[in-house]
């Protein structure tokens, strides 16, 4: 399956954003997807999973200000931020995994990627 990320820019704090992440070549369905984001100067971090069964899971930093979510009909997966802070800063990417639920924070699980999208919260 092939991954596009999209969707970034660059917003105030306090403000808000919907990425999202097209499928194509396979269906989203098939798969947990996950996205990731890496700010400047620091390591790639999990950030939410969206499981085939339509199980979530957030990261700490995040929880209660993103919704990740689905829809199968797009192929598409969907993270929407909002009240967003300068320390969401960062280049955020979307993966796609077949690893046990347990595991999906993990990267080096994802068997796909897409490519970034930039997202700067910035006054």
């Amino acid at each position: 399956v092939q991954l596009q990320a999209f969707g970034g820019g660059m917003v105030q704090p306090g403000g808000s954003l919907t990425l999202s992440c097209a499928a194509s070549g396979g269906t989203v369905r098939s798969y947990t997807v996950g996205w990731f984001r890496q700010a400047p100067g620091k390591e790639r971090e999990f950030v939410a999973a969206f499981g085939w069964s339509g199980n979530t899971k957030y990261s700490d930093p995040v929880k209660g200000r993103f919704t990740i979510s689905r829809d199968s009909a797009k192929n598409t997966v969907y993270l929407r931020m909002n009240n967003l802070n300068p320390e969401d800063t960062a280049v955020y990417y979307c993966g796609a995994t077949t690893v046990v639920w347990g595991r999906v924070k993990e990267e080096n699980h994802y068997i796909h990627w897409g490519k970034g999208t930039l997202v700067t919260v910035s006054s």
